[in-house]
């Protein structure tokens, strides 16, 4: 069982937010990952509850003891397909975790979309312990050539300051 779960709300493979997920999954040991795009789009936008692939990711939510939120900003606002996914999650699905939002976003003028737009969501689902969210900007994360991509050293400090903040919470055993 993974005690952290990492639920990836980028659209596509290419993201810049896949470089933190990959960053995160070389950093810290037994974490699962949840990569939205790659779940049944009629699942997501019908809010097919009963499909068997949004129970499947729900129990690794559920089980989990931390979940990192990834999103990319677009128009000073999460990912609409992340909020397809959080629609998806039980009532209360997120009480009890600690929860790490990350977002990248192409410039600093939506820094507060993660106060005002997801963590609100993030509550109503039961958070109540939500560290403080990590916002990246796009030229934090370069594209390389061969499609992998390089994040700066500033960043990689942030988020590794967060990370750390969620250690103590999945250290002990179950």
């Amino acid at each position: 069982m993974s005690r952290i779960v990492i639920i990836n709300g980028a659209n596509a493979a290419s993201s810049r937010v896949n470089a933190v997920q990959q960053y995160i999954e070389k950093t810290i040991d037994e974490v699962a990952s949840i990569e939205v795009f790659k779940l049944p789009a009629e699942d997501l936008l019908t809010a097919n509850f009963n499909s068997e692939h949004i129970q499947a990711v729900n129990r690794i939510v559920e089980k989990a003891e931390a979940v990192v939120v990834l999103t990319p900003v677009y128009k000073a606002a999460y990912s609409g397909i992340l909020k397809t996914y959080l629609d998806l999650l039980p009532q209360k699905g997120l009480e009890h975790k600690t929860i790490l939002p990350i977002a990248v976003g192409g410039s600093l003028a939506h820094l507060l979309s993660l106060e005002y737009a997801l963590k609100p969501v993030l509550s109503v689902l039961g958070a109540t312990t939500i560290l403080q969210p990590v916002y990246l900007i796009d030229k934090q994360i370069e594209r390389l050539e061969n499609g992998s991509f390089s994040i700066a050293e500033e960043a990689i400090e942030r988020i590794d300051k967060e990370l750390n903040r969620l250690a103590p919470v999945v250290s002990n055993p179950v």
